[in-house]
């Protein structure tokens, strides 16, 4: 509670399942009050024989990269690397989710790179700072995502004279949702002081954004793990978008703080 003794805001988890699932068991641990209200659903790439070809290619590349903790439960689910992860082969990842899902899949950690903690952002503009000061001439570098997706980190590597290849590892698509989610949309639209989004794909919100009326969102607040998605939220129409950190102890600190916020407007 507050200081004014009104209870902490819930927590609208908008990840895909089953990522949105584990993040409300892991809140309640922390005391938080959650619901998931997926905005995107993940599932297994379309055709995985792309996927399974890159088995084979793995030994000789210098770097393997990952958009998210979706591309990484994908690919490790259809057996990318079931005979163990390539000695020295690294693993990129943007955040903190993806490297923690590497990491439980059986990448080695000294092998993993990361945005350093405590980054501006977690993204691919901050991953590259990371790996700049290489010499990527004539090196193999994969990138595992989903349909489609930002070019920047592909491009920025072949510029720097990389050879790299684009592998669809996963799909993403509209959420099916049960009376139980639109019951958690309907309390959230009713109630938008007592709730709190939290926003980690711009695309999920181009969907809700389909969903809903005009203005429907005018009442609501929301964190934003990326100024990119913060923008999307602000065009969707939420009243109150404030930028946050990526991670587990960043979304329970901003609970607290936003328990004794002013409603927007």
């Amino acid at each position: 509670m507050n200081a004014a003794g009104s209870p902490a805001p819930t927590l609208i988890v908008t990840r895909p399942e089953p990522q949105a699932g584990d993040w409300v068991r892991r809140l309640a641990g922390r005391g938080v009050a959650a619901r998931a209200l997926p905005l995107l659903a993940v599932g297994p790439a379309p055709d995985p024989a792309p996927l399974l070809a890159l088995r084979q290619a793995l030994p000789q590349a210098a770097l393997v990269m990952f958009v998210s903790p979706n591309a990484v439960l994908q690919a490790a689910a259809a057996g990318l690397w079931a005979a163990g992860w390539p000695a020295g082969l690294r693993a990129a990842a943007t955040g903190p989710g993806s490297v923690e899902a590497l990491k439980q899949a059986g990448v080695p950690e000294a092998l993993i790179v990361a945005p350093a903690a405590g980054s501006a952002a977690f993204d691919s503009e901050h991953l590259w700072l990371r790996l700049r000061d290489e010499d990527w001439r004539d090196r193999a570098v994969w990138i595992v995502r989903g349909a489609g997706g930002r070019d920047w980190f592909a491009d920025t590597l072949r510029a720097a004279g990389a050879r790299v290849g684009l592998v669809q590892g996963y799909h993403r698509g509209e959420p099916a949702w049960g009376e139980a989610e639109r019951a958690v949309l309907r309390a959230a639209l009713d109630r938008p002081r007592e709730h709190l989004w939290l926003l980690s794909s711009s695309e999920g919100l181009d969907w809700l954004d389909r969903q809903l009326p005009a203005g429907a969102l005018a009442e609501c607040r929301a964190l934003a793990t990326h100024p990119r998605i913060a923008e999307r939220a602000r065009a969707a129409g939420f009243g109150r978008v404030t930028p946050t950190d990526v991670g587990l102890d960043a979304a329970v600190a901003a609970v607290a703080a936003e328990a004794s916020a002013p409603p927007p407007g």
